[in-house]
């Protein structure tokens, strides 16, 4: 579960890793006089997705009555399809020096994996990219954990300020103990800050395994701050695995390594998901017909790629599934249906009995995601 900036920056106090002193509100009403910050104020949107700045969701107050503007201009904004609900108010900072840190998991060398660099306040991929030599890229036994003169040396090597050595060094560390003691999957910080208040940590980045959600009771009380989009929520009521992308090809598969596979040979093709939508092993029929339920909410779908591999999953129940879904509808846009595995002959003369001037029947992935491609423009 990702949190917002204010809920990761609650966690911080938790574990004594020093924050800017804000407030939380979600009304214009919640603003007095007496609110107690110091000006300038940062007006910061929060929404889980990056690049707020850019469009206009961070702004800087001077004053009451620009705080009062600021914030009334973007609450209600709608960045990058989430709509700004909240906002966190959090005095200015004197800014001298940016870093980068985050920590998460590298499930392919077994370990936690730290991230440091001087170079923070940019997109990490870019300075990965650009600057490989700017990124320090640390492996860390669980077993063994991260020790003080790892971290020294880990500052020294990414060549931060050494005069704040001591100080970033506890940061660290309490920044690792949040990661693991929380369950965390991922803890980020960018930037990391030396300010004229000494480090800081400017922003927040947090995700938690809520497989661990049993030894945590703030786990529940996070979830219920975070709103559900209805289509997720609907989803979520038909015990169905669905996320919200950015494209108007809509996917419907069974397994997540295959729907995950999917979006990569949609986006091969030029293309880009809406949504991630993973029906599981052993569906139904009205398990697809929910599927498609759920997609018929989403405005930015112009195409549907069903994308099935039976083996649990019997492909003439999804084929009963797609039919029941469809009958005497009107169609809001092409469905592309690809089916193999179990009973897939069953399913494909299912469909084949029942047409659909909408419906597509492709014999390969391939070719499925390109019709679906396709079929958005």
């Amino acid at each position: 579960m990702n949190l917002f900036e204010y809920q990761g920056k609650r966690l911080y106090q938790d574990f004594s890793i020093p924050t800017p002193k804000s407030i939380f509100i979600s009304s214009i009403s919640e603003i007095t006089d007496n609110h107690g910050l110091t000006y300038p104020v940062v007006v910061k949107a929060q929404v889980q997705v990056g690049g707020r700045g850019k469009a206009g969701g961070i702004k800087v107050a001077k004053d009451f009555d620009e705080l009062s503007k600021f914030s009334g201009e973007i609450l209600g904004m709608d960045i990058k399809g989430h709509i700004v609900e909240s906002l966190l108010l959090e005095e200015a900072s004197d800014i001298l020096e940016e870093y980068y840190i985050s920590f998460t998991l590298d499930r392919s060398a077994k370990s936690y994996l730290m991230m440091l660099s001087a170079k923070g306040g940019m997109d990490i991929e870019e300075v990965a990219e650009n600057n490989p030599e700017d990124l320090i890229m640390l492996h860390i036994s669980p077993s063994k954990g991260l020790d003080s003169e790892t971290i020294i040396k880990s500052i020294e090597d990414a060549k931060l300020n050494e005069s704040y050595k001591d100080e970033l060094s506890d940061v660290i560390s309490n920044l690792y103990k949040l990661f693991v003691e929380g369950d965390c999957d991922l803890v980020e910080v960018n930037p990391l800050a030396i300010t004229n208040n000494g480090v800081s940590a400017l922003d927040s980045k947090v995700s938690l395994d809520m497989n661990a959600i049993y030894r945590h009771e703030n786990f529940k009380d996070f979830e219920n701050e975070i709103p559900i989009p209805v289509s997720e929520q609907f989803a979520k009521e038909k015990n169905l695995n669905f996320i919200k992308l950015e494209g108007s090809v809509g996917i419907i598969g069974n397994g997540a390594g295959l729907v995950m596979s999917t979006l990569d040979v949609v986006s091969e093709h030029g293309g880009m998901a809406a949504n991630f939508l993973d029906i599981g092993g052993g569906a139904k029929a009205e398990t697809v017909t929910a599927a498609l339920e759920v997609l018929e909410s989403e405005d930015n779908v112009k195409s549907v790629l069903i994308n099935i591999f039976g083996g649990i999953t019997r492909c003439d129940l999804v084929a009963n599934g797609i039919v029941e879904a469809t009958k005497g509808k009107e169609l809001k846009w092409p469905i592309i249906v690809r089916l193999d595995g179990t009973n897939s002959k069953e399913g494909l003369s299912i469909l084949e009995q029942n047409t659909n001037e909408k419906i597509t029947i492709s014999s390969s992935m391939d070719e499925a995601a390109k019709l679906a491609v396709e079929g958005a423009i």
